[in-house]
């Protein structure tokens, strides 16, 4: 005889005002959330209750209601909303959407409280940073998305180059292929093509450093610290067409310039330039050269 499934029954959700709404002594979360509690409270103004925890009635010594309802799980939005009460943004008779237990109900309230926070997942970085870009395609600029998610600007610059890394290299991390700061390496060098060639050279290899992947993805390139591209300037190469590089993660010296050819022909106009000025002046005959020869001074002795 085939058994009988045994049918879930869920707790319905009710309105309950916020004065009626106490803590339950059941709760596992006893370290206070502290700055949390600011930035949650900042958030449900903006956004609204996202989320409607667990409450159940308190009961008198004869095991009658009392009006009450006690919160094992969903202190800190419990701690936020009598943050809101307090700074007088909300009113404290507002009624809070809430799930209710039944009295009789056969899990401890302990059980519920411990439940809410052990299983509670992060998001996954690839999934914040994804979900940043899609704002920004909706709209959002930098600013209102560092507000949305209280960071600062430069911080969503950071995770919108993480999101812009080649897509086979994003799937290989999301999967636990990479760590975090070896996929951050990649974003020095946009060329998606060139990021692939470099993570299946070192695949195989010993030395899969976060350095060791940005020295590869930038091999071809000047350094911004290089006498040549002091010279010239990041203005002035920038102004002729030329693309820098830069790693928003640490600092970097300012970047590499990724058109080598480009600032030589820059440093040769730029002299250039220079030497006529001065053969005006004095001089028969001047040569020009980002380089001195060597053994050039052997026949002034």
């Amino acid at each position: 005889m085939a058994k009988a499934v045994q049918k879930i029954i869920l707790s319905p959700s009710r309105d309950i005002p916020f004065d009626k709404l106490v803590l339950s002594e059941s709760h596992v979360r006893r370290i206070k959330a502290g700055v949390y509690v600011v930035e949650l409270a900042e958030e449900i103004a903006r956004r609204g209750l996202l989320q409607s925890p667990s409450v159940r009635p308190v009961l008198d010594d004869d095991g009658a209601e009392t009006g009450k309802f006690e919160i094992p799980a969903g202190v800190r939005r419990l701690q936020t909303l009598s943050l809101l009460v307090k700074q007088k943004r909300l009113n404290k008779t507002t009624p809070i959407p809430r799930i209710v237990r039944d009295a009789g109900f056969d899990i401890l309230a302990e059980d519920d409280s411990l439940a809410k926070n052990m299983q509670h997942i992060a998001l996954h970085p690839l999934d914040r940073f994804r979900t940043l870009v899609t704002l920004r395609e909706k709209g959002q600029d930098d600013e209102e998305i560092a507000v949305a998610f209280f960071v600062t600007s430069q911080i969503v610059k950071q995770w919108m180059k993480l999101a812009s890394v080649a897509p086979a290299l994003l799937e290989i991390y999301s999967e636990q292929g990479m760590t975090l700061e070896q996929l951050m390496a990649f974003t020095v060098n946009p060329d998606h093509d060139r990021q692939v060639q470099v993570w299946d050279a070192i695949n195989s290899s010993w030395n899969k450093e976060p350095f060791q992947i940005r020295r590869m993805l930038t091999e071809t390139s000047v350094r911004a610290s290089d006498r040549r591209a002091v010279f010239v300037g990041v203005d002035a190469y920038e102004a002729a067409g030329g693309r820098m590089l830069n790693y928003l993660f640490q600092g970097d010296d300012g970047g590499w310039f990724e058109d080598p050819a480009l600032l030589d022909r820059l440093v040769t106009e730029k002299l250039q330039a220079k030497a006529e000025r001065i053969a005006v002046e004095i001089w028969k005959w001047i040569e020009v050269s980002p380089d001195l020869p060597y053994g050039y001074s052997s026949a002034l002795r």
